[in-house]
């Protein structure tokens, strides 16, 4: 008898750790639809513009096993000679969205964009399923980029030129994952601050990583 309690346990702690990493992303109580990305594409602001962004989603998506969704970056730009700006609301489609562990981040646009929104650090977690370093972790990553204002549409902040620049002549608006470290100003989840420039150093000096929100479409 003591020799089939050990197995089972055995079997069972197995089962267990079989659900951390990318499998966990799919075995929550809905498929995963958002998530930070668990690193930045280290060129600072320059994504490779919109499509240089989503395909960054895309790709760590694919890796966590949910490839078979569209993914797009939560990012907005403004209109320049390429063409006439979009805002990030108008790019993630309708909802609603779940985390890596099937948790409801909001169940539609508004939501999302209202402080009803269930997005901070121990729901904004990256494709993995793992938490975001927030203020008081070493190193501090909250500063996540979005070039836009809390409803959603482009921020007056900048978006490090179209997402193009990973130059300190530019700038870009963040929003602080886990609500908190800007006490003379908003904390919310996609819109608190500007960076110090565009370069990676700027970016962590200002307490991020190039990190990105990352939402299915479909």
């Amino acid at each position: 008898m003591k020799a089939r309690l050990l197995v089972a346990a055995a079997i069972a702690g197995a089962a267990w750790a079989g659900l951390s990493g990318p499998a966990a992303a799919q075995n929550g109580d809905a498929a995963m639809t958002f998530f930070i990305t668990s690193v930045g594409m280290g060129n600072g602001g320059d994504l490779g513009g919109l499509a240089g962004a989503d395909a960054y989603c895309q790709s760590l998506a694919e890796a966590a096993g949910a490839g078979s969704h569209t993914w797009r970056a939560y990012l907005s730009t403004i209109m320049d000679d390429s063409g006439p700006g979009e805002n990030a609301r108008d790019r993630i489609g309708e909802g609603p969205w779940h985390n890596a562990a099937g948790v409801q981040i909001a169940a539609d646009l508004d939501e999302l964009h209202s402080d009803a929104a269930n997005i901070n650090k121990e729901t904004a977690l990256n494709e993995n399923g793992g938490l975001v370093n927030g203020r008081g972790d070493e190193p501090n990553e909250h500063d996540i980029l979005t070039g836009t204002k809390q409803d959603g549409t482009v921020a007056d902040e900048g978006t490090c030129a179209n997402w193009t620049s990973s130059s300190d002549d530019a700038t870009a608006a963040v929003g602080h994952h886990d609500l908190v470290g800007n006490p003379a100003g908003i904390n919310f989840w996609n819109y608190s601050h500007s960076t110090a420039g565009c370069s990676q150093d700027a970016l962590v000096r200002t307490g991020g990583a190039g990190l990105l929100y990352c939402f299915a479409i479909d």
